[in-house]
């Protein structure tokens, strides 16, 4: 199999004329023998400083040529991994506070406890210092989907909570949203096609802490044929301009709101081809520059990235952050910012497609802009 080597990969490829960066540094978040740790992109990620949380589901591996390696015929759960370093090193936990509603499938097995799913009451305080909020859903089609959130910075969890069909043939929560005021946020969900198969993006919104939603937009047309417009990642770039990143079949397209998400516009593909098919995660760096980061599920197998320096109108060639993997099933990130400017980039991976599903973090340097 074809490997590029990192350093080599870093500096050679997408950062600025001129600039140079450390090579990444790679850390294992959670690795356990016949296990499988899996997608991160779906659960969130939260931070407070250099304190990093992030959510995924830990499985059971089984082998197969075929198809994600994780045995559906046992049970998974919903795990959160902590870092108060910066991701240099991790904790896991597992709150009983985010345990599915009984009946709903963790894997391919129905959970048999767990709170009941109820309205959310309203009220929730999205500016609380502690806050995180995290979205899931009970098929990728159809839904239905839940909320929970968290005051305490994940310690425990209020939930799950229902969220409206919008009028759409169904609802595939993944975890993104932008928080607008105490009581109001916006939040970027999948709705099922008109054939009920996966999907497009919709924006939806609550005023009043979560007891009611309105839907706001769609972002972009309805993806014909096969192909569809799945698993969004939003940065705000003023009072009313929304940027979203949105995983087609097999490049990313990036989508513009200039009215607080009510109408949007095709910008570019940000990421014009991922393999298979991988979400985006992005996010606006402390300069004013663009990350977005994907899972890369075509030979060599890894985890790359591209910075954009106008506002998402253009973006860089590609970092390659690792290339070191054994098969396709990998990716899935979350990045956040540290405070001293080093990015940290979180996702699944295997290094032999034989061996369990992980979760890996890379910590990297995005270099400085380029001057003009």
């Amino acid at each position: 199999m074809l490997r590029i080597p990192l350093a080599a990969a870093l500096f050679s490829l997408a950062l600025a004329a001129g600039q140079t960066a450390a090579p990444p540094r790679n850390v294992t978040v959670y690795k356990e023998a016949g296990r499988y740790g899996g997608w991160p992109a779906n659960h969130g990620i939260w931070q407070w400083g250099n304190e990093i949380l992030v959510g995924f589901e830990a499985g059971y591996f089984r082998r197969t040529e075929t198809g994600h390696a994780i045995d559906y015929s046992k049970p998974a759960g919903h795990m959160l991994a902590r870092s108060l370093d910066g991701g240099e090193t991790w904790k896991i936990e597992k709150p009983d506070g985010l345990k599915p509603p009984p009946g709903a499938k963790q894997a391919g097995v129905p959970t048999e406890e767990g709170r009941p799913l109820t309205d959310c009451p309203g009220g929730i305080n999205f500016t609380a210092k502690g806050f995180a909020l995290t979205a899931r859903m009970a098929d990728i089609h159809v839904g239905p989907s839940r909320f929970y959130y968290s005051l305490d910075k994940g310690m425990s969890w209020q939930g799950p909570f229902r969220l409206p069909d919008f009028g759409q043939p169904g609802i595939a929560a993944r975890t993104d949203y932008l928080v607008n005021g105490r009581h109001d946020l916006t939040m970027f969900l999948t709705a099922a096609k008109a054939n009920k198969r996966e999907g497009r993006v919709i924006a939806v919104r609550t005023r009043d802490g979560g007891k009611s939603w309105t839907l706001e937009g769609m972002v972009g047309p309805e993806p014909e044929g096969n192909d569809f417009a799945i698993m969004p990642s939003s940065v705000r770039l003023s009072k009313t301009s929304i940027l979203t990143a949105v995983r087609h079949r097999p490049f990313i397209g990036m989508y513009r709101s200039g009215d607080g998400g009510k109408t949007w516009t095709f910008v570019n593909k940000p990421a014009p081809d991922t393999g298979r098919g991988n979400p985006p995660s992005m996010i606006r760096l402390n300069d004013g520059r663009l990350a977005i980061t994907y899972g890369y599920r075509a030979a060599p197998f890894g985890i790359r990235a591209r910075l954009s320096e106008d506002q998402g109108n253009t973006w860089g060639g590609e970092i390659i952050l690792r290339a070191d993997a054994g098969n396709w099933d990998l990716g899935y990130p979350r990045t956040v910012q540290r405070p001293d400017g080093k990015i940290v980039t979180i996702y699944y991976y295997n290094e032999d497609k034989d061996q369990e599903r992980y979760i890996g973090a890379t910590i990297w340097d995005p270099g400085k802009p380029s001057k003009r």
